[in-house]
């Protein structure tokens, strides 16, 4: 279909706000003829398109598939309300961006999975395009509905919906999944062809062969293999060598304004520090660094085909970066003269950030803002021990001093609540730190005006693959009770405190860690009116706990009961290269508040080493 017979009437586009989410047209948009692509691919974020446009690994992918002559990469994203009111009004159904061809006519839509508080956004998707929601009611004239991101690590509360879940990174394989799909169509073949013939692809999982039994009281009893040609264990797909890999030299630039309106440069994926929280940190190990040639020579071409002013550097930690002096003086070097400045994310505070951020600030970036951000995650030593943090106060508050010596004067400080072993003292430490840091201020005399500390406290989300995988949550009301004590013992003015809110906590460990009975579930809470949980405005937790019931199944039970050692968990039979032996050995140390030195210090055998884990590049 061509774009021109499907586009929404201009009066139903004034009708909505920001009618720009759905019209396309960017500047770098991929305009191929969709009927020469054997394969058409619509990546799915499920979330509004502001958000959803501000990911770098939209980006990667759309440019990465449409790179290929035989492929057609379009995209979708959640509508707002107010579209869906008139999509479901007028009987209209959601169509791409590029070509406003209904989500049915492709032959892959594939979802990528940041938060699990997206999950029935996906559902909506689907419903709105046309689409089965559960696999198996999918004909062989349906579209491929697969998955990845980082929530596809536990892939089973989604595993009743999504055909095949690809865990790990893009780049790896999943070309080698499109050619496969392209060979199969070419030849008739059917859905469960497709599947079968995919199911050797590092990375790739497919749900329906496998079956599950579950215990009288609940946990998973089996977990089994019912196809001759379905792996035991599903290894995660891996980029041995990013400078080796597809490197995006050119970016959409959305017309209208988005989270982040900025060119966003990975400098190297992993993380090296092993917070025990962490999921991130622990799936993306090994940490692989990319070059800074390389990095510059990438930030040009983005600057150029997108006109952006600003270049963000966006790594889980990204002044471990080994070459970070030499690539932070190239970008100086580069773009100090040309209006471009440059934005980081949170630094250790030393003498070097401090001289950094003063130029960053000459630039007019976004650390220009005079502000400084600290994440202790939690308020005592003891507590920063049991998760690895391996900061002390000493250090945030002489760091902070750094910073109000070279003229900052706000601070914004990140902690959670509800960690493993965490005491009222814990909750105190947060209140103390928080002070310390105003005091911290003053500590070379009277200033012309008083310091803003943001403080903020999020809820603590066990997740897989993580030392506290197995660790009971809070309680919603436990969350609550953690908050007010923390608000009510602040008595410095300067200290704003903000909080998350518990029940998407709450939520959000339930599906994290849940298994593939939740697909109902979720499909329920859309019945119920779910969209966009992630945005607080739209959760509604008794929503979610009436739809659990209504599933014969227990909200809070999924979030807070503790699991056991040696059950079998939803995701063991996915392997992201951390074994769970050195998991195991984690939660051990942090009980008995024992730090483990970062990979950079001392090896520690965790098990994603390189020859541990199948790299395709």
């Amino acid at each position: 279909m061509s774009k021109e017979n499907n586009l929404l009437p201009d009066e139903l586009l004034l009708a909505v706000t920001k009618p720009a989410r759905y019209i396309g047209n960017e500047i770098n948009m991929a305009v191929k003829n969709p009927g020469d692509a054997e394969v058409r691919f619509l990546f799915c974020f499920p979330d509004v398109y502001e958000v959803g446009m501000s990911h770098l690994g939209l980006q990667l992918l759309y440019f990465m598939i449409n790179s290929r002559k035989d492929s057609y990469c379009e995209r979708a994203f959640a509508p707002w309300e107010d579209m869906e009111r008139i999509l479901t009004e007028y009987g209209l159904p959601l169509t791409s961006l590029e070509t406003a061809a209904p989500a049915s006519d492709f032959d892959i839509v594939g979802f990528t999975l940041q938060y699990e508080l997206s999950y029935s956004n996906i559902v909506n998707m689907l419903k709105l395009g046309g689409i089965e929601v559960f696999s198996l009611d999918r004909t062989d004239g349906a579209p491929i509905v697969c998955a990845g991101g980082p929530c596809a690590y536990n892939p089973e509360p989604l595993a009743e919906i999504i055909d095949f879940f690809y865990i790990g990174e893009a780049e790896a394989t999943l070309n080698e999944i499109i050619e496969l799909y392209a060979q199969n169509k070419s030849k008739g073949g059917s859905r469960i062809q497709f599947l079968e013939s995919i199911v050797h692809v590092a990375g790739v999982y497919v749900p329906q062969f496998y079956d599950v039994t579950y215990s009288a009281n609940g946990p998973i009893q089996s977990f089994i293999a019912n196809h001759p040609l379905a792996p035991g264990t599903i290894i995660k797909a891996a980029v041995g060598d990013l400078d080796k890999a597809f490197r995006l030299s050119t970016m959409m630039a959305p017309l209208i304004e988005t989270v982040h309106d900025r060119v966003a440069l990975e400098v190297f994926r992993g993380c090296m520090r092993g917070c025990r929280f962490c999921q991130a940190g622990f799936v993306h190990r090994p940490v692989r660094e990319r070059e800074p040639s390389g990095l510059l020579a990438q930030a040009k071409e983005l600057i150029a085909c997108t006109g952006y002013e600003e270049i963000s550097l966006v790594s889980l930690s990204t002044s471990d970066y080994s070459r970070f002096p030499e690539l932070i003086g190239g970008l100086l070097s580069e773009f100090s003269d040309k209006r471009v400045s440059l934005s980081l994310p949170s630094l250790r505070i030393d003498a070097f950030a401090l001289d950094l951020m003063e130029k960053l600030r000459r630039s007019g970036g976004r650390n220009a803002s005079g502000s400084v951000t600290f994440a202790p995650e939690a308020g005592t030593q003891r507590m920063r021990d049991v998760i690895n943090k391996n900061v002390t106060s000493e250090e945030i508050i002489n760091g902070c001093k750094l910073a109000f010596s070279g003229g900052f004067s706000r601070v914004k400080l990140y902690y959670m609540i509800g960690l493993p072993t965490e005491t009222d003292d814990d909750l105190r430490g947060i209140v103390k730190l928080s002070e310390d840091v105003v005091e911290a201020y003053y500590y070379e005399g009277k200033r012309p005006h008083p310091p803003a500390i943001n403080v903020s406290t999020s809820c603590f989300v066990p997740k897989p693959f993580t030392p506290f995988q197995w660790e009971p949550q809070s309680s919603r009301e436990d969350f609550i009770y953690k908050h007010d004590f923390v608000k009510k013992n602040i008595r410095k003015r300067q200290i704003k405190y903000s909080r998350h809110e518990a029940g998407q906590a709450v939520v959000e460990c339930a599906l994290a860690r849940g298994d593939r009975r939740l697909a109902r579930v979720i499909f329920r809470a859309h019945e119920l009116g779910a969209r966009f949980d992630a945005w607080t405005e739209h959760f509604r937790y008794d929503r979610w706990k009436q739809a659990f019931a209504d599933c014969g199944l227990d909200l809070e039970t999924y979030a807070s009961r503790a699991r056991g050692l040696d059950e079998i968990l939803p995701w063991d039979h996915i392997s992201a290269g951390v074994t769970k032996k050195f998991l195991l050995n984690e939660r051990e140390r942090a009980y008995k508040a024992a730090t483990t030195p970062n990979c950079r210090e001392k090896c520690t055998g965790c098990g994603a080493c390189p020859q541990n884990f199948r790299s395709r590049v």
